[in-house]
């Protein structure tokens, strides 16, 4: 990765959840990348029990104090702390105040479940399915998460485009009236740059309408949700330059919930 002004990396994954090395790892690999922040981000889905890809909610302490140890001795590179939680309708109350009991630099919301299962846990939740009306689902249920008031951040917010499905017609105008959300609540998106590696084989969101976030003026982050340490830092100078040619000039970083904004 080239050097650049400044870079940061706030949604990776650990072994707290379904990464696959320890959190020392991704810090080592961060310092190799040239990253001036790396913040850990586990899953965690309240109300959804046995689910091997999160973070038990009874474990979250115990995760916390461990990114704590590690920020208090790393020195190459600022370690940040957070979580991405899955945001869920008529549940906002219980989620807000079980967030509440931790000191977060920063919360990334998602939506994974659509229903009982996730949108991308394997094609066959799209077999039999009118992708149509799905995307004007999926898309909803983003707006209601960015409207909730629970989150700084919301990942992946085109993740229903995994498996490289798309609806007959353009969607443009969902993508707009979403970053007018992000825009009206002044939440972050974050340019994720593991859809590369997934079949749908590009960032989220679709590269098309990033411009249409520009115009509106929503704040970005760029973020690997790095399943192990070999992608954190993953595209992002691709992932840089794309912004910049769809008119951003600066990105936000978090420290304790605050926000600021530095240049790309």
């Amino acid at each position: 990765m080239k050097h650049r002004r400044y870079a940061t990396d706030y949604h990776v994954h650990t072994l707290y959840s379904d990464g696959k090395a320890s959190p020392e790892e991704y810090v080592d690999q961060a310092i190799k990348a040239g990253l001036n922040e790396l913040g850990f981000s586990e899953h965690l889905a309240l109300f959804k029990e046995n689910q091997s890809w999160c973070l038990d909610p009874g474990n979250v302490p115990k995760y916390f104090e461990h990114i704590d140890r590690l920020a208090e001795k790393t020195n190459a590179v600022t370690v940040r702390k957070g979580l991405e939680v899955d945001y869920f309708r008529g549940k906002e109350k219980e989620i807000m105040e079980f967030l509440d009991r931790f000191d977060l630099d920063y919360r990334i919301g998602s939506v994974h479940f659509m229903g009982d299962a996730t949108v991308d846990n394997g094609p066959e939740f799209y077999f039999g399915k009118n992708i149509d009306i799905l995307y004007e689902e999926y898309f909803e249920y983003v707006n209601d998460a960015v409207s909730s008031g629970i989150f700084d951040i919301i990942g992946h917010c085109d993740l229903v485009r995994i498996y490289g499905h798309k609806p007959s017609y353009d969607p443009e105008n969902l993508y707009r009236k979403l970053a007018r959300t992000f825009r009206r609540y002044d939440v972050v998106f974050e340019l994720n740059t593991n859809g590369r590696n997934r079949p749908v084989a590009d960032f989220y969101p679709d590269r098309r309408f990033l411009h249409i976030f520009s115009e509106e003026k929503v704040a970005v982050c760029v973020n690997s949700d790095a399943h192990m340490p070999s992608r954190v830092g993953q595209y992002f100078d691709e992932a840089y330059e794309l912004l910049r040619s769809a008119g951003f000039t600066e990105m936000a970083v978090f420290n304790k919930r605050k926000r600021e904004m530095v240049p790309l």
